[in-house]
């Protein structure tokens, strides 16, 4: 028995090696190169974790039979690691399980909105979107639709549950293209850059606008975002550990934390300092002059901070105010926002992203403004 004993004591030797290599490699300069890459693990990564856990099960059974089971030993010890192994091999299967479960979250902070990352942003046409390829079909109308991660569709699980997609689907996809152009972390400057870029000349543009657009130009003019960076409630071993493991980072991500960066002072200073809103202004009007050189019809959606919809509604007031002079309709859906309960309104606890019902109110407001 204690030959066996030994044996399984080298090869977790060698798993506490491959422990090292699949956990923290960053400590020792290896570095991975896959798609998504540091991002989140890839399929083949997780399925590495997998086996390293397995055959760490195994060898801590193994030890627990010839050690404890089998020689029947007896004493405090014997009884102390009879209740430890249990658990300890408990944990390892919810650590198991964990790096499987998705769950959508703000930007990809988590682990599990990683996995939901992997899983469900698809499809991704060749220039990188979350959207079909591009057809260039000339007996239809094309329809380009900008903004951040509120218009690509962060959260949603089917691709068809997002505005753009039940707008078309409203119009008559024989009739009309609906383009894709929403980038998550997208601001008005990039958003005006790409859609000069896009392939597709636009016969109707329409603008996905929320409050942190101007949150860049903010940032260039002086202004900070108050509150605490994600983990910064961390210290110690515990901080690696609920960055590394997939259990303790979902338990992590449940609980309440002291406010993460808030816009909500940041965005009510930007909108109120005429050198920040000046300066955003001037991005926004390269979106209404490249509007007018391929004279486009141009609509514009404002989203509002979701649970915030009156005070939102102020802070981005100047902008509409602008669009509006320059011949662009603004589509309200802040009634029917109200309208939508709370909870129904996002897509999840931890992701503030709009919702499929919420998706299709717009969708539905959209279409009457272009009927």
């Amino acid at each position: 028995m204690a030959s066996k004993i030994f044996t399984s004591l080298v090869r977790m030797i060698f798993l506490g090696l491959l422990f090292i290599f699949l956990f923290y490699p960053d400590k020792f300069h290896i570095k991975f190169d896959y798609p998504g890459f540091p991002q989140s693990d890839s399929w083949y990564v997780r399925l590495a974790k997998f086996s390293f856990w397995f055959l760490l099960i195994i060898e801590i059974l193994r030890i627990f039979y010839y050690g404890v089971v089998k020689s029947k030993a007896k004493g405090l010890i014997a009884n102390i690691v009879t209740i430890v192994i249990p658990l300890v091999v408990t944990l390892i299967f919810l650590e198991i399980i964990f790096m499987y479960i998705p769950q959508s979250h703000e930007g990809v902070l988590s682990k599990a909105s990683q996995i939901w990352w992997e899983k469900y942003w698809n499809p991704v046409n060749t220039l990188g979107y979350h959207d079909k390829e591009i057809k260039q079909e000339s007996t239809k109308k094309n329809v380009l639709v900008i903004g951040d991660s509120f218009a690509a569709g962060h959260g949603l699980k089917d691709v068809n549950e997002r505005f753009s997609n039940m707008l078309e689907a409203k119009l008559g996809p024989d009739k009309y293209s609906v383009y894709n152009l929403g980038m998550s972390g997208a601001d008005t400057r990039d958003e005006a850059k790409r859609l000069a870029e896009f392939p597709v000349k636009p016969d109707i543009i329409i603008l996905e606008y929320f409050p942190n657009d101007i949150e860049k130009v903010g940032r260039e003019k002086g202004l900070t975002l108050s509150g605490a960076e994600p983990y910064a409630d961390l210290t110690g071993p515990m901080a690696t550990i609920v960055k590394r493991f997939y259990l303790p980072n979902f338990i992590y991500w449940q609980l309440p934390h002291t406010g993460f960066s808030t816009f909500e002072k940041f965005v009510q200073t930007a909108y109120t300092d005429s050198t920040v809103l000046n300066a955003h202004l001037r991005d926004l009007s390269k979106m209404t002059e490249y509007r007018d050189s391929t004279n486009a019809k141009m609509y514009a959606v404002f989203i509002p901070f979701l649970f915030q919809i009156e005070k939102s509604a102020g802070y981005t007031k100047p902008v509409e105010d602008y669009l509006r002079s320059k011949g662009v309709t603004v589509v309200g859906i802040n009634d029917g926002i109200t309208k939508i309960p709370e909870k129904e309104r996002v897509v999840g606890k931890n992701d503030g992203h709009g919702s499929a019902t919420l998706n299709a109110l717009i969708a539905d407001r959209l279409y009457n403004a272009m009927k």
